[in-house]
């Protein structure tokens, strides 16, 4: 077995970008520096491909001013890939690897870059080359760990864009708005939205998510209660709304491997509103604008990323490997998570979903316990607005 004691680092990104997928890589290159075992500091361009193709950029000759301006700069500095490998392209990345005298590989994603990783692993122990994981989605179903960097800021967007339709709503009371949220499998970031919340009447008035099967006549019925005392509904739900036998409420577009590319769930359900209620709605779809906007960024969530990348450097030189860095809550009040590793073979494709305490009776709508949950991820608190109300001057 080949025994290195000093080597190359190689980070790689793999599957959606979020807002702070490069905030890890900040942490990732600033702790790396720190170290003589680390002679090189690499990143594969375009994800696991760039591997493949024995692409790289040596990022230690990247200015100080472009490394300290990673951690506000939205989606995959480095790019990034949703590759299908076959097993001969494993023995090639590992090949590559060898290649460039790589001795500790950085793998940052979701669940797929989760099982990539793990196979990297099990080929290149043989090899002396420690492989860690680090954790990276907006979905938040990535398995065992407390959360996911990513989830914070988009679990913010959702929240602050909920509560910015809601004022709209609010002053023109007339119709029904739902708002489109990612989440094929996982209703994490459709749950956040109730963050927007100050008071029991505000919105969003109904949440619905994948982990519940979703039932037209009961939906009917919820958004023809809400408008009867208010006027106008804000509805949020995740773009995975499955019925009673698993299918998708809307037929998806295309299916390809893991990947699911759902029909607009929103349109259709505002569709169904107007046409079995009568109701003028519509529907809002922000899409990727919840994964990548740097305005809605949570500190909290920025913060954890780059603790995440350093920390993730720090284990690998003290030989960690074949682990996925995750974090583990002391406490909600005051919010309090620790970094810790947990075995790649526990998080390879596992999903995590919301649990039954996280989500009512009624499956439209979340608990106190989720919003004890989530609401210190999102960082400081929302932006409150103003509200002009009579007061009792008449001509």
């Amino acid at each position: 077995m080949l025994n290195l004691t000093h080597g190359n680092l190689v980070v790689v990104h793999g599957g959606g970008p979020t807002a702070v997928i490069n905030a890890s890589l900040y942490g990732a290159i600033q702790e790396a520096k720190q170290y003589s075992e680390i002679t090189g500091i690499y990143g594969a361009i375009g994800g696991v491909e760039g591997i493949l193709r024995g692409k790289f950029i040596d990022l230690k000759q990247v200015t100080t001013e472009a490394v300290r301006r990673l951690p506000c700069s939205p989606a995959s500095a480095l790019g990034t890939s949703r590759a299908r490998l076959n097993p001969e392209d494993y023995e090639r990345i590992i090949q590559t690897l060898r290649k460039w005298k790589v001795k500790y590989l950085l793998f940052n994603g979701g669940n797929g870059s989760m099982d990539t990783c793990g196979k990297i692993y099990r080929l290149a122990k043989e090899y002396d080359i420690n492989v860690l994981g680090v954790p990276k989605t907006v979905d938040n179903d990535v398995a065992v760990t407390d959360h996911s960097p990513g989830f914070g800021s988009a679990a913010r967007f959702i929240a602050a864009t909920t509560a910015e339709v809601a004022e709209d709503v609010k002053s023109m009371p007339i119709h029904v708005s739902i708002i489109e949220a990612m989440g094929r499998n996982a209703g994490w970031i459709a749950a956040a939205s109730v963050l927007a919340q100050k008071k029991a009447e505000d919105a969003p008035h109904l949440i619905y998510l994948p982990e519940r099967p979703f039932k037209q006549d009961e939906f009917l019925e919820d958004v023809q209660d809400w408008r009867d005392r208010l006027g106008g509904v804000v509805v949020v739900v995740s773009e995975g709304l499955r019925d009673a036998r698993g299918e998708s409420i809307v037929p998806p577009l295309l299916t390809r491997g893991r990947d699911v590319y759902f029909g607009d769930v929103g349109t259709y359900l505002a569709t169904l509103v107007l046409k079995e209620l009568g109701i003028k709605a519509r529907s809002e779809k922000p899409g990727l604008l919840g994964r990548a906007s740097i305005p809605y960024q949570s500190s909290t969530d920025r913060r954890e990323a780059i603790l995440a990348g350093a920390f993730s450097v720090q284990a690998l030189l003290k030989g960690e490997t074949g682990k996925m860095v995750g974090f583990r809550r002391i406490s909600s009040r005051p919010y309090e998570c620790e970094p810790v590793l947990i075995p790649l073979e526990k998080v390879m494709l596992h999903e995590k979903k919301l649990p039954d305490c996280f989500i009512n009776q009624r499956g439209n709508g979340v608990t106190e316990e989720f919003i004890e949950y989530c609401g210190p991820l999102i960082g400081e608190p929302l932006p409150t607005f103003v509200k002009l109300q009579e007061n009792g001057i008449s001509d």
